[in-house]
């Protein structure tokens, strides 16, 4: 039956089951046997159900009963339906279109079948972890570990034209702010239990957006982490106020409570803690110390959709928080995107403002206050809207991944792992500290595996920042010893929910023969 979603896309027919047996052959020789309902059961970190067999390793809990809903609406095949029963390949014959597991364009084809579709969202191909490259040979590109999946969107692909075609050619031409961009935002609101979310261009303006809405302005300081992105303080800087840079906490990375305590002056208007790589901030302890000073709290909660502390959703905790929908991100899109959360609606209703040339929306060239162009695209809020439901398991994969690089990591010579557990955990990026960092990224290069160095040095230590550093942040307090340390040792490891098993292994075990070779 055709079913529609509550965000007024209309669902695929989420039958999906087909009786007919098919053996699916991934390159790297992984193959499993797709039979009845094309559920899996095998070797697995989780928990794996169901009435096929076939032979895998996986992290994660895998349940299906072959019914699939979704948020689009399919292209090239009836919706949800699957091939025809009994009509599956020969065994053998390559990649397969696996039964029960119908995406938007109603098939899938993956080199497995997963009872649970949403954690591995239509995995790539599997890489068997074959034999190793030669010293200094390294594997052929084709078969590295990228750090950014580059098919992050290929099952999406269909959906996406249909949406442009949709919109591009409605009766409305409204690209802009529309009913879909209303509905993604209602969405998210309500998910969170938010009084307001404004969806607007981009993580970097949502923060500018905050501060604005909140009476940030000249002669005003703000105390943010000296570890971190650029925004942090070119937003503050834009303002007119002045950024003061705090250390952050040593095992966390995250702007140390006491530390931005210390740098507090008559001048500080607000604390601005971010969330770091996947470790939320100690949003507790900043609350307190925002209603004791009588502060504003901002909180940077760009990387942080869907991670949780102490039941508090991320971006929730203060005045306002953020999410950047930038295309690497844990719910990121196909171009840039962002969004302002809030539990005050005066808050949301001065962004709302602000992000539209100060117009409120309802009056079309009448403008309350001076804004900014900080409007959301319609084919991207209905894209955003499709994914939405596939959120939780794509995060959840990210979480079974970096819980998995915790366990075989932890206690290596010369490594220090993130924080363990899932409690303000936001599995954006999986960082180590590594005392031969640059040591390490070389050999895990060789080995084939894609990392990242994402701050090479601190914000107080960039040119486009020093002078500021030199001003009130030194004078209110101490260096940044912890954020220069983090900053020279700091190394990111692939944790994208597209990310196979035997990938996993594979930096797992690189990660290991390096650390235990070295210092063993």
């Amino acid at each position: 039956m055709t079913t529609t979603s509550t965000h007024g896309l209309p669902a695929g027919d989420g039958d999906g089951t087909d009786s007919g047996t098919g053996a699916d052959t991934a390159p790297g020789g992984d193959t499993a046997l797709s039979t009845g309902t094309g559920s899996v059961k095998g070797t697995d970190f989780g928990t794996g159900t169901g009435s096929g067999t076939g032979t895998d390793t996986d992290f994660g809990t895998e349940t299906d009963s072959g019914t699939e809903t979704d948020s689009g609406t399919g292209a090239g095949t009836a919706p949800g339906t699957g091939p025809a029963p009994g009509t599956g390949p020969a065994p053998g014959t390559g990649p397969a279109v696996v039964p029960g597991a119908a995406t938007d364009s109603g098939f899938r084809t993956a080199p497995k079948v997963h009872t649970a579709p949403e954690l591995h969202p239509a995995p790539g191909p599997r890489i068997a972890p074959g034999p190793r490259p030669a010293p200094g040979t390294g594997p052929a590109t084709g078969d590295r570990v990228p750090f950014f999946p580059p098919d992050l969107f290929h099952e999406d692909r269909d959906t996406l034209l249909r949406l442009l075609h949709e919109i591009g050619t409605g009766a409305e031409q409204k690209f802009i702010l529309g009913d879909r961009t209303r509905r993604f935002e209602d969405a998210l609101r309500d998910r969170l239990g938010a009084a307001d979310v404004v969806a607007c261009s981009s993580g970097t303006s949502a923060l500018h957006l905050i501060l604005t809405a909140l009476g940030i302005g000249p002669g005003d300081e703000v105390v943010v982490p000296a570890l971190g992105c650029a925004p942090l303080a070119a937003a503050v800087l834009h303002t007119g106020a002045v950024p003061v840079f705090g250390d952050v906490d040593p095992r966390t990375l995250t702007l140390d409570p006491e530390d931005a305590r210390a740098r507090v002056t008559p001048r500080t208007k607000a604390l601005m803690p971010a969330h770091m790589f996947s470790v939320m901030a100690d949003m507790p302890r900043f609350t307190a110390l925002a209603a004791t000073e009588g502060l504003r709290l901002v909180e940077d909660s760009a990387v942080a959709q869907g991670a949780v502390l102490d039941g508090t959703p991320a971006g929730l905790w203060g005045d306002a928080g953020l999410y950047s929908f930038v295309q690497v991100k844990s719910f990121g899109m196909p171009g840039e995107g962002g969004a302002v959360v809030t539990r005050d609606e005066e808050t949301g209703h001065r962004v709302r403002m602000l992000r539209n040339h100060g117009q409120d929306g309802v009056h079309r060239g009448l403008h309350h206050v001076i804004g900014v162009n900080s409007r959301f695209d319609e084919i991207q809020a209905a894209f955003q809207l499709h994914r939405l439901p596939g959120l939780d398991a794509r995060l959840e994969r990210r979480a079974r991944i970096a819980a998995h690089y915790t366990e075989h990591l932890t206690g290596l010579p010369g490594v220090t792992t993130p924080p363990p557990g899932t409690d303000g955990r936001c599995y954006y990026v999986y960082t180590l500290l590594a005392d031969d960092r640059d040591a390490l990224r070389d050999h895990l290069s060789a080995e084939g595996v894609d990392t990242h160095v994402y701050y090479p040095k601190t914000l107080p230590d960039q040119a486009a920042f020093a002078p500021v550093a030199a001003g009130a942040s030194a004078a209110s307090g101490p260096g940044w010893p912890h954020a220069r340390d983090a900053a020279r040792r700091q190394l990111s490891l692939p944790v994208h929910h597209r990310l196979t098993d035997a990938q996993v292994e594979r930096v797992t075990e690189a990660v290991r023969a390096h650390a235990l070779r070295t210092r063993g």
